[in-house]
């Protein structure tokens, strides 16, 4: 049984912006601590990715998986799903909310739900789950806000 997370972060830079950065998947190992390698397999005609290949090394947790992509038009949801099940994982769903904040920053919220093909207990994974996904938001927002970020 999958159970959803959810946690959000304010990142210092408007939505299109952190869009930019989530969107550009093959820089993920440059800022992204468990990700080793990214691979873009499918794109829309528009040039975003519709599947990517990711392998990640979190120690404990190795994998090797293909999430599909979609989006919202204005790019303020970007959300994803497993493609079919990998070594640790039987299913992933999550999304990228962001929502424009009055003082030109943005409202991240991170939204995941993983089934896990292997067995652990409830409270380590939801241990797991927030540590995944506090270390997600950290660093998505030190790579938005970096002097010499994309603008």
């Amino acid at each position: 049984m999958a159970d959803t997370s959810t946690q959000s972060i304010i990142i210092g830079a408007p939505p299109d912006r952190v869009a930019a950065v989530i969107c550009d998947f093959p820089t993920y190992p440059e800022w992204t601590e468990a990700v080793r390698r990214v691979e873009v397999i499918e794109e829309y005609e528009d040039g975003y990715a519709s599947q990517v290949r990711f392998t990640i090394d979190a120690g404990v947790l190795a994998d090797e998986y293909v999430l599909a992509y979609e989006y919202a038009e204005d790019l303020t949801r970007i959300e994803w799903h497993l493609v079919a099940p990998s070594k640790m994982q039987k299913s992933q769903r999550g999304s990228y909310d962001l929502v424009a904040n009055p003082d030109g920053g943005t409202t991240v919220t991170y939204t995941l739900e993983v089934e896990l093909s292997v067995g652990m207990l409830g409270m380590f994974r939801r241990k797991a789950e927030k540590m995944i996904m506090d270390t997600a938001l950290k660093q998505l927002k030190r790579r938005v806000e970096a002097p010499g970020a994309a603008q």
